[in-house]
């Protein structure tokens, strides 16, 4: 726990100085409340103005910008840190397709901006109280903050994260089917085999919930999974085609050319460049 300021502060050569991008392995959240704070999430830069959260999730590739005078508090901890129960209940706020810029609803403004200052101070009280209570105070704290922030309208309103019914629900499985399984399974069919239904029941839901089609949807989660592997990780084109299940990495290059209009080495040369 800390501010935008005194991270930057305390890190002004990593890893903004350059800019470069690589791969999240905690939770970043950040509320501005002054300035506007630029920051690429997997590969798109997202403007962040006072009143608005940041959240950066684990498995996210990202690159920092200077900060300049954008003030706020930034909140970093592990996935493991939330109870079972906590982490079901959040479940719309930590998915993969969960909103990364996140706008709550005004009336929960102000107490989500003094709940998270009150984390910041006992983050800070370290050595006032016993250690026991001054952990579970934090996560008390921060658990209070996150499900109040999973009632923003951005969150409520992305429909398939959270679990409903009929043709809502098939999605919501499906999305969850396809963060476990992208690398190995590849085809609508596959899909609907694994949740028990058809593939035009599965591609009904994927068109009313995103109006793409099923093999449109999978594509994109292995785009980018391979964008974030050439310049977050730093990985060869033919570790990529590897881990994405592609048998041949010529395959994989014309899979990744048809997408980006570049080949994956030219991707990640200019990657490369734009953090020199």
């Amino acid at each position: 726990m800390n501010t935008i300021e005194d991270f930057f502060t305390e890190h002004d050569d990593w890893p903004w100085n350059p800019p470069r991008p690589g791969r999240a392995t905690f939770h970043y959240l950040i509320l501005v409340t002054e300035g506007e704070l630029l920051h690429d999430v997997d590969h798109v830069t997202r403007t962040v103005s006072p009143g608005q959260w940041l959240w950066v999730r684990p498995g996210h590739t990202q690159c920092w910008h200077p900060p300049g005078v954008t003030r706020g508090p930034f909140i970093l901890f592990e996935p493991d840190v939330l109870t079972s129960e906590i982490a079901r209940l959040l479940a719309p706020l930590t998915a993969h397709e969960a909103p990364v810029v996140l706008n709550p609803h005004p009336d929960d403004d102000a107490w989500l901006r003094q709940t998270a200052l009150q984390l910041l101070d006992e983050h800070r009280a370290l050595g006032r109280r016993r250690l026991d209570v001054h952990h579970a105070l934090r996560r008390s704290l921060l658990e209070s903050l996150l499900l109040r922030l999973a009632n923003s309208p951005d969150v409520t309103a992305a429909g398939p994260a959270a679990k409903g019914t009929g043709r809502k629900d098939t999605y919501a499985q499906f999305v969850d089917a396809l963060e476990l399984h992208f690398r190995e399974l590849h085809r609508a069919a596959d899909y609907a085999a694994l949740l028990g239904c058809s593939v035009r029941t599965l591609s009904r839901a994927a068109r009313d919930a995103t109006g793409k089609g099923v093999r449109e949807l999978i594509d994109e989660r292995r785009l980018l999974e391979a964008r974030r592997l050439l310049a977050g990780a730093g990985w060869d084109a033919r570790a990529v085609a590897a881990h994405l299940g592609f048998t041949d990495p010529a395959n994989f290059g014309r899979f990744f050319r048809g997408h980006t209009g570049l080949t994956p080495a030219a991707f990640a040369a200019g990657e490369a460049e734009s953090g020199v």
